[in-house]
């Protein structure tokens, strides 16, 4: 009888023992699938972080050539509204030039 008990509780032990070894083994894969979870949310967030970038990077980019689309053709009206301005005194101009170059002539003369 006592060899029977024995022989029950070192069974009982060896099933505890393979048990135990299931339940780490289990635990182990359970924490490499985490980990590999894990992983693949951070490059799945970086990829996600790095699309928004270029996509605010690509809007910004398109504001600024708007900006500078506008601002050069507000400078090629300006310029073209003073030249059409000066064109219209140009005679004006020259004729007060040749006048005041006349009487520097007629000074020294």
């Amino acid at each position: 009888m006592k060899t029977e008990v024995l022989k029950s509780i070192k069974e009982t032990e060896a099933q505890c023992k393979s048990m135990i070894t299931a339940a780490q083994a289990e635990r182990e894969q359970i924490l490499a699938n985490a980990r590999l979870e894990a992983d693949n949310l951070i490059a799945k967030a970086t990829n996600v972080a790095e699309d928004y970038k270029k996509q605010r990077l690509s809007d910004a980019r398109n504001v600024a050539a708007a900006k500078h689309a506008a601002i050069v053709k507000q400078g090629k009206a300006d310029a073209d509204a003073t030249i059409a301005t000066g064109s219209k005194k140009l005679p004006q101009a020259s004729s007060l030039f040749v006048e005041r170059f006349k009487e520097k002539l007629h000074v020294s003369a």
